[in-house]
């Protein structure tokens, strides 16, 4: 059976996921809904970001149903999975209301605006799991290959055991969403809607941090949006991540991983281009690796359609993982605000 995907929110990041459905068999856009009507003619080429196909999206509305009422929207006995690419604040609601449809749900990061929501919507999602209706939070990260080689490297030891980790994730502000990422109160700046992608993969790759140790500050949002912080992990290594949206105009984006074990090196820096991830081993030359397999959009829809189509909750990332990430961010502006580490 063809799943049919029906998008709550119609800007840059459903253009995005629009896109990677393209790259998934078996599936196709159902519906789309928009409450303001922006955009349900289909055309989605007016929105644009820091990352994607720079062309958009242009829908055949012959094959694709448009709505503006949410409710009549669930109500769609044609939609099977719910894609909420909404403002943040609002995510915990429509998710809520979807399951309770007996929708399964992917949902945008961060996956709601604060850890009491997260909370909330995980436990809602464990519910609807008991009826064999899924949740998933877009932690992308997880599924891109450049990251998977990472978490392959650390979780094998081939190259022994991680000694040191820094993430960084930078860039200027966001200059699309109707003004919404520039509020703080709804985004949650760049800690939670741009940092929040290393946390997670933080988690991913060493478990929950103990303790976390941050400095930042604000420049466009009113909220954090430049962050430096340090992670206490299981195993001693220490682990660093950096999140801004505090770099001047025309900087644009730029994302680096560089993990250091005991035997190599494995450094990525997305401005390299075609040598962007390189692999260094003590009296070997220096390895240009080229991990093959979808981008990171493609494949976290591939992992929840095979879930819906195995009848089991996504593995890969969880609700209570976009949960618990929201909680470390929390955790890292209260150190921001006190200048303490702040135990997790």
């Amino acid at each position: 059976m063809q799943l049919q995907f029906g998008f709550l929110g119609l800007g840059f990041m459903a253009a995005t996921h629009i896109q990677a459905l393209a790259k998934v068999p078996g599936v196709a856009v159902g519906a789309i809904c928009n409450p303001s009507g922006r955009n349900l003619d289909g055309d989605l080429t007016r929105v644009g970001g820091n990352v994607g196909d720079p062309n958009g999206v242009r829908l055949d509305m012959s094959r694709v149903r448009a709505y503006r009422d949410i409710e009549a929207f669930l109500a769609d006995p044609g939609i099977h999975v719910v894609d909420i690419t909404t403002p943040t604040k609002t995510h915990v609601d429509l998710a809520i209301a979807a399951l309770k449809a007996g929708k399964h749900v992917l949902v945008e990061k961060p996956m709601t605006r604060t850890a009491a929501d997260g909370r909330k919507l995980a436990e809602a999602a464990a519910e609807a799991a008991v009826r064999g209706v899924f949740l998933m939070p877009a932690m992308c990260l997880r599924f891109w290959p450049e990251w998977t080689v990472a978490k392959a490297a650390v979780v094998s030891g081939a190259h022994g055991r991680v000694l040191s980790a820094r993430f960084r994730r930078v860039a200027q502000a966001p200059g699309w969403g109707h003004g919404h990422f520039l509020n703080a109160t709804d985004s949650g700046g760049a800690l939670l809607d741009l940092h929040i992608h290393d946390v997670d993969f933080i988690r991913h790759l060493f478990g929950h941090p103990r303790s976390v140790f941050s400095r930042g500050h604000t420049r466009v949002s009113g909220g954090t949006d430049h962050v430096v912080s340090l992670f206490d992990v299981e195993g001693g290594a220490v682990v660093s991540a950096e999140g801004s949206w505090a770099m001047t105009p025309g900087f644009g984006f730029n994302m680096a991983y560089t993990i250091v074990f005991e035997h190599a090196t494995l450094d990525y820096d997305l401005s390299r281009g075609p040598e962007a991830l390189r692999l260094f081993v003590e009296g070997k030359p220096v390895e240009v690796l080229k991990p093959e397999g979808p981008d990171g959009y493609a494949g976290q829809i591939l992992h929840l359609v095979e879930s819906i189509r195995a009848g089991k909750s996504p593995s890969v990332v969880t609700a209570d993982d976009g949960a618990a990430a929201v909680a470390v961010c929390e955790a890292e502006e209260s150190s921001i605000r006190t200048g303490q580490p702040v135990s997790l």
